[in-house]
């Protein structure tokens, strides 16, 4: 039966009767994609069931990737078995289960924020790994090395900065990694990174993710 609620009453149910435990609603996160299935924000899943309710998105399955509107979401909710409550919103007659990934049913814009190059993000995607010997090195380790050296007319950007060892920058010196015959392990590029969360992703989020987003970094 269809809930005749408004979207703000809707979310003071789910505020009031949400199960706080562990990783609470607030906290969930779902992967919004557009029209054409692309992915375009992290959003809060109370944001995102409002959506849903609104009839301004549709559930994709995590496995088959069949699509839900609100009212089949919540048959599709009850008969869920076998998952963490923590995957649920509770009412005080029923319980709702958490989407990980909806698609929008009119937006079909698309935006990638730039990430900010700085020398904690370099160190992120290049995963403290020397990018010459392919050696995982603590930080103190490690330093960012000029592609092209700066004193042959190196810029600091993506593509010509990435993380060496100490040994590895030392042998490398002034040179290009052609002179120095010190190929790179993968070309650097600037990363694509979805918005930043509170919290770090949960594993399960991720495996549903996987096919719509790069999650190398």
């Amino acid at each position: 039966m269809r809930w005749v609620l408004e979207g703000d009453i809707l979310l003071k149910m789910f505020r009031c009767f949400f199960w706080e435990s562990g990783r609470t609603m607030i906290n969930a996160c779902v992967l919004v994609l557009n029209r054409s299935w692309v992915a375009v924000n992290v959003a809060p899943a109370k944001r995102a069931l409002t959506l849903l309710f609104q009839g301004h998105a549709r559930v994709v399955h995590p496995q088959d990737y069949a699509l839900y509107d609100f009212d089949a979401w919540l048959e599709f909710s009850r008969r869920s078995t076998g998952l963490s409550f923590r995957r649920f919103v509770y009412t005080p007659s029923d319980r709702i289960r958490l989407p990980e990934v909806i698609v929008l049913n009119a937006f079909n814009g698309f935006h990638i924020p730039a990430v900010r190059l700085s020398r904690r993000n370099i160190f992120t995607r290049d995963r403290n790994i020397c990018q010459y010997c392919t050696r995982h090195f603590s930080r103190s380790e490690l330093t960012i090395d000029h592609v092209i050296p700066k004193s042959r007319g190196g810029k600091d950007t993506w593509e010509n900065l990435v993380l060496a060892c100490t040994t590895c920058n030392l042998k490398k010196r002034d040179r290009t990694p052609e002179e120095a015959k010190m190929p790179l392990m993968r070309k650097p590029v600037a990363p694509r990174w979805l918005p930043r969360v509170a919290l770090p992703l949960p594993k399960e989020d991720l495996h549903s993710w996987k096919r719509f987003v790069e999650l190398r970094y």
